[in-house]
């Protein structure tokens, strides 16, 4: 491993001397100060492609290593509001200082050549970070996401998950507004990259701040793609349709219609290989997800994957979407956009489990007592949403916006489960075993609004923000639960069990859950110097949640549920009203802003119950800070600082507070303890970013802690039987803690080829507490996950991508005789993606991975390759394809997860090795195409004006 990271770092520093020329100069404005961010380049005068750039420090200096050019150039020079700069040049074949280069105001008359119709690659506008995408050579066909992966200072990892200059992408937006949903994954690869005029890079804004033109208070990015207006018309997409062994199937359609302002894009797609969102692949279309080469992630929803395939949940996936967006502008000021998406899921999987569950003695000495609980289950899940989205924008005059969303999703759950399970202690004696049957079926309804207003007065900065949210939902459930539970006890401690008792039950619990939020939020904002705000507001947030469970036994005379049963029948209801009136102090220099927010939260807390017979009341008041502060510093155009502190109040539900037993579980019963306090965390991040554009390369850092000054833990009694009994409990002292750093590099040869590499470590340190049979138990956690990554460009023709990871994870334990567990996992991949020879498009992915410490009877590691091959005909507008998924047939689902209270390996079924063939037809009708050839919707006619 240390010679291959050893080679690849000379191989990068011999590219790096093959630039054997050196320029460089300084700009200054009119007034001769120098301009930081000016944007500095080199053109071919045949086509005035792109050849090298860079960017001007704070003291307006630049410099550029590049290659002897023998062909006529232009030397161009770009800044936001003066004329831009252009010298040409008949060649550059030694060390040139170009001395002190000054620009003039527009309109000025100029002794040089003007570019009016010319944009630089790249130009930074005060908090926007601007790329021409026209100055990014791509493929004819390739998507956004391959444009994004070519701009300098972008990352995006083997999650997919996009950071531009160390800030995570929380948004991307078309033309300003979402395409089909915020994150974006559905236009980067869809949308192609040659409709794309300009990509901007800003930080994230909430809808609050936006409409009040106030900087963001957080440190996300937001993307937005500009598209050319003389492309912004037509229609364009690609269909692609599969089938292959083992009945596998895949098809995908997105075609979208551009007019202007109007934009409709509609969407389908259905498959049975896991993937579950829409995708569409160069390579392998929607095949696991991509390119496959994911290690390990969580979605939003909280599933997690291993190669393209879920764990926890688990199983292979039959997919089924449709989905429509829409956008307009309805005259000057009227701003509608609606998404909607039917989606369905039929999800199998056969899994099986192995934990241990680390007991403390309960005198609190050292103790080697554990549980031992393997279970195998076989699972199938039904989902079916419909998820409607809008937004309308209206500005009622220059100085007033109203921003309404309304969302309604509506959805269908429905589950089958048999499983069989036992659980043993650490000699191996049987403490209990099961099998069962359980159904669930769900129907939930949730709607949600947003309701924004903003004024802006006549005092520059001074405005009224009105914000008004609402969110309701019904959930109406029925929960099946046929078991036979067997648990044994050695009365006479001799390692024999001698009593047996059974619990067998078959009951219907009918569940009708109603939760109702409704908040309102009003700001005004008073400058008191221009650099200085006060804003002053306040919250009021009224919530309702209602739980109604009504539990029946099987009665076989009459074959059906229909003997209430009371100990698995209760009502619980917990209403919170909260005022948070508060203070925020807004500091805005040219490279420092900074704000704290100081309040009161007062809540009314009461909540209510019924449960055998008996009524509970649990009613509180609490006077609780609300305090949170952030700090960003730009030292300069590619260095930032940002800090940030939150102290976040979590109340305890209505379920963890009122003294009711949940004893649907023959396993399992849970109580809530009136004595529960709210949890309250004291949260510090510190990011800093550093990139420098002249050598396209950068390394960000980013650390955090949280600290628990009250938690909300589970308090676990374990029978002898092993039957546990929990309940809540607070308890202090908890902490959580991570730092992380990475760097990356890119290189451009001589010859157009491109290197990037990546160097990246991830930290993070815990200490999580508690009970378990009345003893406080600590665990220390540790986590370390070091990774590289190199990618080489040869032009067009070839991509090579390898990558290794090394994950480590150690828990050390109080009060256990074997006082540490710890795994680790290498993950070795690399990707290799040619187009030659003309027409051909070939992907191999071939990944390693290597769990230590599972359980004996699961496997530690495996490969996992894909290959594909395709062909383009018919003028490229079709594209023939063979795809083989894990062509080795060793694809696994296997994971170990270490929690403070004991360790989880998991097994279920994945997708094995399939062959499918597929065609996908391209449809690209917009814009110039067909008018002026393939490149014109990607040439701008360009004027130039002559100076006098």
């Amino acid at each position: 491993m240390h010679k291959i990271l050893t080679l690849l770092l000379l191989v990068c520093t011999a590219i790096g001397y093959s630039q054997n020329i050196k320029l460089k100069g300084n700009i200054k404005d009119p007034a001769g100060l120098p301009l930081e961010a000016a944007t500095v380049y080199l053109s071919n005068a045949k086509d005035s492609t792109l050849i090298e750039y860079t960017i001007t420090d704070n003291k307006g200096n630049w410099e550029l290593k590049t290659h002897a050019i023998n062909s006529p150039l232009f030397l161009k020079v770009s800044f936001v509001g003066f004329a831009n700069y252009q010298k040409a040049y008949d060649k550059l074949t030694q060390d040139t200082d170009f001395g002190i280069i000054k620009l003039e105001d527009k309109g000025t008359d100029l002794k040089e050549l003007v570019i009016e119709g010319e944009v630089p690659p790249i130009r930074i506008k005060q908090d926007t970070l601007e790329f021409d995408a026209a100055s990014f050579k791509v493929r004819p066909d390739a998507n956004v996401q391959a444009l994004l992966k070519q701009l300098p200072g972008v990352d995006i990892d083997e999650n997919g998950k996009i950071k531009v200059n160390g800030k995570e992408v929380n948004q991307i937006l078309v033309n300003g507004k979402p395409f089909f949903d915020k994150d974006g994954k559905i236009a980067l690869q869809s949308l192609p990259a040659e409709l794309i005029k300009k990509v901007q890079v800003t930080d994230t804004k909430t809808k609050k701040e936006e409409l009040a033109k106030q900087k963001a208070s957080g440190d996300n990015a937001s993307i937005n793609l500009t598209i050319d207006e003389k492309n912004n018309k037509g229609v364009f997409g690609k269909v692609t349709a599969g089938y292959g062994t083992d009945d596998r199937y895949e098809a995908n359609a997105l075609i979208n219609y551009f007019k202007g302002k109007q934009k409709i894009s509609l969407l389908a797609s259905s498959n049975n290989i896991n993937a579950t969102g829409f995708s569409n692949d160069e390579v392998f279309d929607s095949m696991g997800g991509g390119r496959n080469n994911i290690s390990m992630w969580t979605s939003n929803d909280g599933t997690a994957y291993i190669n393209g395939n879920r764990i926890g949940g688990g199983g292979i996936t039959t997919t089924n979407i449709v989905g429509l967006n829409f956008a307009d502008q309805w005259g000057k000021n009227f701003d509608p956009s609606l998404s909607y998406f039917y989606t369905s899921t039929d999800t199998k999987n056969d899994s099986r489990s192995r934990t241990e569950t680390f007991l403390p003695d309960e005198n609190g000495v050292t103790s080697t007592n554990k549980l031992i609980t393997n279970s195998v289950a076989k699972r199938n899940a039904l989902s079916f949403s419909n998820n409607i989205s809008t937004q309308f924008e209206y500005k009622i005059d220059s100085t007033s916006t109203i921003f309404f969303a309304p969302k309604f999703i509506r959805s269908n759950n429905k589950s089958t489960s048999r499983s069989t399970q036992n659980t043993t202690n650490q000699d191996d004696l049987l403490l209990n075993d099961s099998e069962g049957f359980t159904l669930s079926e769900s129907d939930e309804n949730n709607v949600s609004t947003e309701l924004n207003y903003n004024k802006m007065f006549n005092s520059r900065g001074r405005s009224l923000s009105v914000e008004l949210s609402t969110a309701n939902s019904l959930n109406e459930n029925g929960n099946i639960n046929d078991t036979r539970a067997n648990f044994y006890r050695d009365t006479n401690n001799d390692g024999i069990n001698d009593e047996t008792r059974k619990d067998d039950r078959n009951q219907l619990q009918k569940s009708r859950r109603t939760s109702d939020s409704y908040t309102a939020d009003i700001t005004f904002t008073e400058p008191v110097t221009d650099s200085l705000e006060v804003q002053i507001g306040s919250i009021y947030e009224w919530d309702n949640n209602v739980e109604n469970n009504r539990g029946y036994d099987y009665d076989y005379t009459v074959d059906d549920y229909v003997n209430l049963r009371d100990s698995i029948t209760n009502y619980t209801r917990s209403s919170t009203q909260r005022v948070n009136p508060y203070a925020v102090l807004h500091l805005k220099k040219k490279k420092i802003d900074a704000r704290a927010s100081l309040g009161t939260n007062i809540y009314n807390f009461n909540n209510y119950g019924e449960y055998l017979g008996d009524t509970y009341r649990v009613n509180k008041d609490y006077i609780l800070p609300s305090a949170r502060a952030s700090l960003r510093y730009r030292i300069d155009k590619g260095k930032t600082l940002y800090t940030s502190y939150n102290y976040d109040i979590n109340l305890p539900s209505a379920s963890q507070l009122l003294p009711i037993t949940d004893a649907t579980s023959a396993l399992r019963s849970v109580t809530g303890n009136p004595d529960l306090n709210p949890g309250k965390t004291h949260r510090l991040n510190l990011n800093f970013n550093n990139y420098d554009w002249a050598n396209r390369s950068g390394y960000y850092m980013w650390s955090g802690v949280s600290i628990n000054e009250t938690q909300i833990v589970n308090k676990d009694s374990i029978a002898s039987d092993a039957k546990r009994y929990t309940t809540y409990t607070n308890i202090n002292g908890g902490y959580g803690a991570y730092i992380g750093a990475n760097y990356n590099k890119s290189v451009k040869t001589e010859k157009g080829n491109t290197y990037r590499y990546t160097f990246s470590l991830n930290a993070n340190y815990s200490l999580d507490r508690a009970f378990t049979n009345g003893v406080q138990n600590s665990a220390k956690t540790l986590g370390l996950t070091p990774s590289v990554n190199f990618s080489y460009d040869l032009g067009e023709l070839l991509t090579i991508n390898p990558s290794y990871s090394y994950t480590f994870n150690d828990v050390k334990y109080e009060n256990l005789q074997s006082n540490t567990a710890s795994n680790f996992i290498h993950k070795a991949t690399i990707m290799v993606t040619n187009y030659w020879p003309k027409h051909f498009v070939m992907g191999n992915d071939l990944s390693y991975t290597y769990n230590s410490q599972i359980a004996s009877g699961f496997k530690k590691d495996f490969f996992l390759w894909n290959t594909s091959i395709g062909y383009n005909f018919l003028k490229d507008s079709m594209l023939f394809k063979v795809k083989v998924y894990d062509l080795l047939n060793q694809n696994l689902g296997t994971s170990r997860t270490i929690t403070p209270t004991g360790i989880y390996d998991v097994q279920n079924n994945v997708l094995k090795r399939y062959m499918m063939f597929s065609l996908t037809y391209k449809i690209n009708n917009f814009g110039d195409k067909g008018k002026g050839g393939p490149g014109g919707a990607r040439g701008g006619r360009r004027i130039i004006r002559m100076g006098r």
